[in-house]
């Protein structure tokens, strides 16, 4: 097995073993994101003098006989959206494009801390708004499985590092399912944890109430093993909770049954009659049937509530979010510089039209409009009173249920530059994603297997707050029946089960 194919545990068990060294990971990884990253552009920065200082730095520690920490030696992908002292943070906007920030996030802070070593910086959507990373100001991320294809958004670049096999891990954000549907779309596991389990410190922010830090792995193992090491109260972040979750392993047996006794997974009654690609909505039948298999109920609830108003109401939020969010870049305190500009005035306009781009502003416009005092009480205020009975709606159903099983998007990828006119479908989409975020929920997004065209075909499962764990114990165990995921141009990739369709 090459070292790109190796997941967190392994290159961590290697490096400590001495059997490599750190230095030798991280150019072996940099060889192979050089070979493709002219075709996949996962990355807008990357940081091979600082990650081989880093590396450096953690042989001399297993050198000396130290502890190096549990992460010893692993390159991992920020998302461009949180802040790395001294190193370029772009957002993926041009009105960051020469950041550098005085500081870095707590999530990176604690994986430094571990002995994780900075690969580079991830494209996405510009400010984390879309769900191609087409939007990006520093051009589209092409999905590594089809480089005609779209990663997903706006994590699609941490998406497609993982799935390229440049570093076993990413970090990702995801504000109404920016982890999980390019998780999905690039074959790989993706959570979006309980929010408040994981800092925003260092995050620049898009939706505040909505936004939350999780990541991408090819195990459930190296999923858990991140997530123990992130997963920590932060007195920086005022919505970081202390509470203490436990990620710690093994998270079961691993005598190769899959046993789910006792779990009860739930279909949401009004998703039932939804339009899905044909590989999709097999992979949906088998998943149910290898549940109702390894001794799990399978019920159905409903959530009419969700699923009237949830996408509404969250794209007021969002947009009333960002427009007081993304106030700040303004060309005074940061953003590009308008040296034509002859007033201040001018000079806000200058920098924030050239700075940001169209989708963005879009946004910024919509949320301008939602929060104006003639229409924050109709508009903005009404969405957070309805936000509040959907949570409440949640909730009550999970009384009875484990987790909910349900796609991550109806549709697999589609080709770069092409527009999606099917409003039906758009709207559907948002129902499978949108709603965790409202409610703060977690969600874990799973790979499934592949069509016949080699495209990934993945699901998700949402549990109630605090579940994380639970849902990577249901992972762990349908892993053993799915298998890891695998890098996009590995040989052995694919060697499982395919659903039809896909072309």
């Amino acid at each position: 097995m090459s070292i790109c194919e190796m997941n967190v545990r392994q290159v961590a068990a290697g490096v400590r073993e001495k059997k490599f060294s750190a230095e030798e990971v991280f150019d072996k990884c940099l060889e192979r994101a050089l070979l493709h990253e002219n075709k996949v552009t996962a990355l807008i920065t990357m940081t091979a003098d600082t990650g081989r200082e880093q590396a450096a730095r953690v042989d001399e520690r297993v050198a000396k006989g130290e502890d190096p920490g549990p992460l010893a030696g692993v390159p991992v992908i920020l998302k461009d959206n949180m802040c790395t002292h001294g190193i370029r943070t772009t957002a993926g906007s041009r009105i960051l494009g020469r950041w550098i920030p005085p500081y870095s996030a707590t999530v990176w802070k604690l994986l430094s801390s571990a002995g994780a070593v900075l690969f580079g910086k991830a494209n996405m959507d510009e400010f984390a708004m879309g769900n191609t990373t087409g939007s990006s100001a520093f051009g589209p991320t092409s999905n590594p499985w089809d480089l005609s294809r779209v990663p997903g958004g706006s994590s699609g670049g941490s998406a497609a590092g993982v799935a390229a096999g440049y570093t076993p891990c990413a970090l990702g954000s995801d504000t109404g399912g920016s982890i999980r549907q390019p998780a999905s779309y690039c074959g790989v596991y993706g959570l979006k944890p309980t929010y408040g389990l994981v800092s925003r410190y260092g995050l620049i922010a898009y939706g505040s109430s909505l936004d939350q830090i999780g990541p991408f792995t090819r195990s459930i193992e190296d999923m858990a093993l991140i997530m123990q090491i992130i997963a920590r109260h932060d007195p920086k972040d005022s919505t970081s909770v202390a509470e203490n979750v436990d990620f710690s392993l093994p998270l079961g047996d691993k005598d190769g049954s899959i046993g789910l006794k006792g779990k009860r997974i739930a279909l949401v009654k009004e998703f039932q009659g939804f339009t899905l690609d044909p590989p999709i909505a097999d992979a949906m039948k088998r998943m149910v049937l290898l549940m109702e298999e390894a001794g799990a109920e399978i019920t159905e609830i409903g959530l009419p509530v969700v699923s009237r108003y949830a996408v509404a109401c969250y794209y007021a939020i969002a947009a009333s979010e960002a427009h007081t969010n993304l106030a700040r870049f303004d060309g005074v305190r940061c953003g590009l510089e308008a040296a034509s500009a002859s007033g201040l005035k001018e000079m806000f306009e200058e920098v924030r039209s050239k700075g940001f781009g169209p989708e963005v502003k879009s946004r910024i416009i919509a949320g301008t409009c939602l929060t104006e005092p003639v229409r924050s009480e109709e508009y903005y205020v009404a969405a957070t009173r309805v936000r509040t009975l959907i949570a409440a709606e949640f909730q009550k159903a999970f009384e009875g249920v484990d987790a909910i099983l349900q796609p991550v998007t109806p549709s697999l990828p589609g080709k770069i530059g092409e527009v999606d006119e099917d409003v039906m479908k758009g709207y559907e989409s948002d129902l499978y994603t949108l709603p965790v975020n409202m409610a703060g929920l977690p969600g874990l997004s799973f790979r499934v297997g592949y069509t016949s065209a080699r495209l990934p075909v993945g699901l998700q499962l949402v549990g109630p707050r605090w579940s994380d764990k639970n849902l990577l114990d249901i992972g762990f165990e349908l892993e053993k029946v799915l298998g890891v995921p695998q890098s996009a141009f590995d040989t052995a990739a694919c060697n499982t089960t395919s659903f039809k369709g896909g072309n």
